[in-house]
C-alpha cells in the first residue's frame, strides 16, 4: 500500500537552527532529544518506513529572527532524493510584498506544491485581512496551503510561550479563509486539539478544505473523530507524520490498531492525497 507523508520536516541542522529558542522546549514536550541529523540518516529513515515524503520548509524570521529552513534548501533536498516527492514552501506574511515575491519564486521556479503556515509561531491568524493579498497571490498561482490548527509543542511550557498565542491556530480562522477564498485548496494540519469538534465542522462544511493527521499519536484520538473518519470524513482525511516528532513504526502500528478497513487506509495513506493534491 502506497504511503504519502504530507507533513515531514528535514530534521537537519538547518531545520533545527530555524527553531532558535524553542529547541529545548520541544525536547521537553516530546520527551526526547531534539537534535539535528545528517541528511543521509533522515533519508534512510524515510526509506526504511516505506514512505514518500512532502518536505516542509520553516521560516520564523519575523517572529524569532532565526535563519529560515528555506524554500530553496527544502526544494534542493527534494530534488536529491527519489523518496521525497514534493515540498511545501514557507513564507512570512508580515513581510508583505517580499512574501508575495517569494511565493512566486517557490511555485514558478522551485515547483513546490504550495505553502505551509504555522499561525501560532508566525504570530498571525489566517483570516487577518491584512494578509489577504498574500492569499490572493497564492490562489492565483494555483498553489495549495497547509495550515496548522490547534496546540503546538513550540513554546509549550515557556514563560508566555515566547509571545506566541495558541488562539491564532483556531479552526474558525480556516473556516473564514475558506469562505473568502473558495478556489483555494486548503489542508488543515494536525487534529486541532483542543478544538477537534470545531475542526471537524470546518472539514465537513467547506468543500475546499481537507485534513491531515500529523503530530498526534493515533491512540489518543477521540472516538468521535475516529467514527467520522470511517464515515463522513473518509474522503477528506490524509496521512502526515510531523517527522521527526513521532517514529513511523509507532504511527503505523497505532493507525492499524484503530481497526480501520484496508479500503479506508488506502484512501488515508495515498488515494486522497493523490486526488486532492495531485500527488
Amino acid at each position: 500500500m502506497r504511503k504519502i507523508d504530507l507533513h515531514a520536516y528535514p530534521g537537519t541542522k538547518e531545520w533545527i537552527d530555524s527553531q532558535g529558542p524553542y529547541v529545548d522546549a520541544l525536547a521537553a514536550y516530546w520527551k526526547r532529544e531534539w537534535k539535528p541529523k545528517p541528511e543521509a540518516d533522515v533519508i534512510a529513515e524515510f526509506k526504511a518506513a516505506g514512505v514518500e515524503i512532502c518536505l516542509v520548509a520553516l521560516d520564523l524570521s519575523t517572529s524569532i529572527a532565526t535563519p529560515p529552513c528555506s524554500n530553496d534548501y527544502v526544494a534542493a533536498m527534494r530534488d536529491r532524493h527519489d523518496c521525497v516527492i514534493q515540498a511545501w514552501g514557507a513564507v512570512e506574511p508580515a513581510k508583505g510584498q517580499a512574501a508575495a515575491e517569494e511565493a512566486r519564486h517557490a511555485i514558478r521556479d522551485l515547483k513546490m506544491i504550495g505553502f505551509h503556515f504555522h499561525p501560532i509561531m508566525q504570530h498571525f491568524s489566517v483570516d487577518d485581512r491584512r494578509y489577504y493579498p498574500l492569499f490572493e497571490e497564492i490562489a492565483a498561482l494555483g498553489a495549495a496551503v497547509m495550515i496548522d490548527v490547534g496546540m503546538t509543542g513550540m513554546g509549550a511550557g515557556m514563560q508566555g510561550g515566547m509571545g506566541a498565542k495558541t488562539r491564532h491556530a483556531h479552526p474558525s480562522s480556516v473556516d473564514a479563509l475558506a469562505a473568502d477564498f473558495p478556489t483555494l485548496n486548503i489542508v488543515m494540519a494536525h487534529p486541532g486539539y483542543p478544538w477537534i469538534d470545531e475542526t471537524t465542522a470546518v472539514a465537513l462544511h467547506k468543500g475546499n478544505v481537507s485534513w491531515e493527521m500529523s503530530g498526534w499519536a493515533p491512540k489518543y484520538l477521540p472516538a468521535s473523530l475516529v467514527r467520522d473518519m470511517r464515515g463522513r470524513l473518509a474522503d477528506k482525511m490524509m496521512f502526515g507524520s510531523d517527522y521527526p516528532s513521532i517514529p513511523y513504526p509507532r504511527l503505523f502500528k497505532e493507525w492499524e490498531e484503530l481497526g480501520f478497513s484496508d479500503a479506508f487506509l488506502e484512501k488515508f495513506y495515498s488515494r486522497n492525497a493523490e486526488r486532492i493534491l495531485g500527488l
